[in-house]
């Protein structure tokens, strides 16, 4: 098994052997046409261009299982979700994850512009459930986190980019 460490500055450094797995999560978090269950229905703003893909995960919403290696966390038994989608070419940009039961979850939104599968901060962009300020390393569970509600439960995520030594808004 591998463990994912996160810094915003270098992007998730992957340790010890095994390879993540893209598609653990994705079959659980596909919502279906007219989703009624509960969800995250997650309006994107703040995106630097239309290029790449957008990758939505959804963690529990405690630190040591926020970011967390997607293995690790199903094989415990824990939460983990996962949407992927081109970025669309226009138009405003939200994206729908399943989610198992109501109740508090961490959500983090990569844009993934060069399409590698991975955050490097130097080209992605990066943003999480509650839009905390970004600092040197990851924000905590709890602010980047939302509640989903019974049925669809609407957030708003703000990307963020590298702007000089740090991570922040375009806007």
């Amino acid at each position: 098994m591998q463990r994912l460490l996160f810094s915003l500055m270098a992007g998730p450094l992957l340790v010890a052997a095994g390879q993540s797995t893209p598609d653990l999560g994705t079959a659980e978090g596909r919502c279906r046409s007219n989703e009624l269950g509960p969800s995250f229905l997650v309006n994107v703003e703040g995106l630097k261009d239309r290029t790449g893909k957008l990758k939505l995960e959804v963690y529990p919403a405690k630190d040591p299982d926020f970011l967390e290696d997607d293995n690790i966390l199903l094989s415990a038994g824990k939460v983990f979700r996962r949407v992927e989608q081109p970025v669309p070419a226009s138009g405003p940009v939200q994206l729908c994850v399943r989610v198992p039961s109501t109740g508090r979850y961490a959500v983090s939104l990569l844009h993934d512009r060069d399409g590698n599968r991975k955050f490097g901060w130097r080209v992605d962009g990066i943003g999480f459930a509650g839009n905390p300020r970004l600092g040197w390393s990851k924000p905590a569970a709890s602010a980047a986190s939302a509640v989903a509600r019974s049925g669809p439960t609407q957030i708003e995520i703000v990307m963020n980019y590298r702007r000089g030594l740090g991570m922040r808004p375009i806007r």
